[in-house]
């Protein structure tokens, strides 16, 4: 881990907060002021010598520093730019550890094909090293959970990452459930299931098919007869109640087209993710009105993602595609990117400095269904809020500060007091 430590530092990583586990402060804050010579709200324009007025953990006012009234003995912090707490659109953090050894590695359990029942918020470890270096990078909540390798791998949640216990702090115990179509997705093994992609449709259709039969049931049992509680259709019936989304790990274009067809085959709301040859379907994608959770944009190409493009997010922009960036799932060492560089890299290909921040703040709230909480600086929302020491996508700039409801989780020097 100290090789990993020295790679970051050298990479030019502002370390603010130590890569230890740490409990951090309470889960709501006091009173605290943010100016700013630059704030992006991700609400509207950016506002130049702006402040964000924070009280009892949410927003109390955003706007320029001349225009809101700070109450006497609220604590001034000052920054050069300011944003909004960023917002992981998919992780698999807080199940795949730093460590990246068997015991931290929750993120898939390989002994079934689909397990839909299968509950992130229950492997959940907010003490992990990788949780708070995240943190320490102003990402301020994960969309995180079951990762890709299984036809059906599990479900995912929401939560902020200065939650070391789930206790408080949780956005949604239940956000989606995870999926895999393609090669990533077929079992090892000869013999074993799926083998083929066609085995991996029919078996999702099967999956879908039982839990309505399953649903019929449940509405009109046969006399005397109470059905059993099943947890494994249980979790895929919110998905035909459109409740929360399939998210499906899916990067060929024929898998992309497969999984629209069987979307609209029985009405179920579904997401994205990876999409890596997006661009070659960005009509039929924007017909079926379906998000998507764009691949890390420096994801290594090779196999099923041999065809990704830098500028797949620019064309997405384009074509008025609902799309966020995400730290994704990696299986080496650090198990995951940080959104961040992944957005100031989709910047540099063609994608507007707008659009960027969005994908990692507001677009990636709204997608995952929290944005009344999280996403940009609005009066009654929470108080996330990330600090940098100058433009937030230049590698040379750093995260100085990360705020979450209210308290300041992680410090750089840049953000004491003036």
């Amino acid at each position: 881990m100290n090789h990993l430590i020295s790679i970051l530092i050298a990479s030019g990583c502002a370390l603010s907060a130590p890569l230890a586990a740490q409990t951090p402060p309470g889960i709501y804050g006091q009173s605290i002021a943010i100016r700013a010579e630059k704030l992006y709200t991700s609400a509207g324009p950016i506002i130049v010598d702006g402040v964000v007025l924070i009280e009892n953990g949410k927003i109390k006012s955003v706007g320029k520093f001349s225009d809101v009234k700070i109450p006497s003995g609220v604590a001034v912090r000052r920054v050069k730019v300011a944003t909004p707490g960023l917002v992981d659109a998919h992780s698999t953090v807080g199940l795949s550890g730093m460590l990246n050894q068997s015991h931290d590695q929750d993120q898939l359990e390989s002994s079934a094909p689909t397990q839909p029942e299968l509950r992130a918020i229950d492997a959940y470890n907010g003490r992990d090293p990788l949780v708070a270096y995240l943190r320490s990078l102003g990402v301020t909540t994960v969309h995180t959970g079951h990762g890709p390798g299984s036809l059906i791998s599990g479900q995912t949640f929401i939560v902020k990452t200065n939650v070391t216990e789930i206790t408080g702090g949780v956005l949604k115990s239940e956000a989606m459930i995870a999926a895999t179509l393609g090669d990533g997705a077929r079992a090892k093994g000869e013999g074993k299931s799926p083998g083929t992609r066609a085995k991996e449709i029919a078996m999702l259709r099967a999956e879908l098919i039982g839990t309505q039969e399953y649903l019929k049931k449940q509405k009109d049992p046969e006399k005397g007869k109470e059905p059993s509680r099943d947890l494994h259709k249980e979790a895929l019936a919110a998905v035909l109640r459109k409740e929360i989304p399939l998210l499906v790990t899916v990067h060929r274009s024929q898998d992309i087209l497969s999984l629209l067809r069987v979307a609209k085959e029985f009405d179920i709301p579904v997401v994205l993710d990876g999409a890596a040859e997006a661009y070659l379907v960005l009509d039929q994608i924007k017909a079926a009105g379906v998000p998507v959770l764009l691949h890390p944009t420096m994801y290594r190409a090779g196999g099923e993602t041999e065809n990704l493009s830098l500028e797949t997010a620019a064309k997405l922009q384009g074509a008025s595609i609902p799309f966020a960036l995400q730290s994704g799932y990696e299986g080496y060492v650090p198990k995951i990117r940080v959104v961040l560089w992944e957005a100031a890299m989709a910047a540099a290909n063609g994608l507007s400095f707008d659009a960027a921040l969005s994908s990692i703040t507001l677009s990636a709230a709204k997608i995952i269904g929290v944005a009344d909480r999280v996403g940009s600086l609005e009066t009654g929302k929470d108080g996330d809020v990330a600090l940098f020491d100058g433009d937030p996508f230049e590698f040379t700039t750093h995260c100085v500060g990360t705020v979450i409801n209210g308290s300041v989780v992680s410090e750089g020097e840049e953000t004491k007091g003036h």
